[in-house]
């Protein structure tokens, strides 16, 4: 029987760069939640992370190595600890309500 492996925080590897408030990369990208163009909402390694700013657009997703590069007014980034959720109600749900 194979003992199961908990998994710290020190063992997960999550990178922040923010160059100028113009261009964060990220890394331990589990998935995307959300974005427009000024909130992008997703799960990290980590724990959810909320970008805040203006004109928010990814350059560059690669959820399958965990890689995200937003381009855009960057003002806020904020962690933390619970999971977002995706709504799963789907769009003609919403639509006829």
């Amino acid at each position: 029987m194979e003992a199961k492996k908990e998994i710290k925080i020190e063992d997960k590897r999550s990178n922040l760069t923010l160059e100028n408030r113009r261009k964060l990369s990220l890394t331990g990208v589990v998935e995307v939640i959300s974005f427009n163009d000024s909130q992008i909402m997703l799960n990290t390694n980590l724990g959810s992370m909320t970008i805040k700013g203006e004109g928010l657009r990814m350059n560059k997703l690669d959820v399958q190595n965990g890689e995200v590069i937003i381009i855009g007014m960057i003002n806020s980034c904020v962690y933390s600890t619970a999971e977002i959720k995706k709504d799963n109600e789907s769009i003609f749900a919403k639509l006829f309500k």
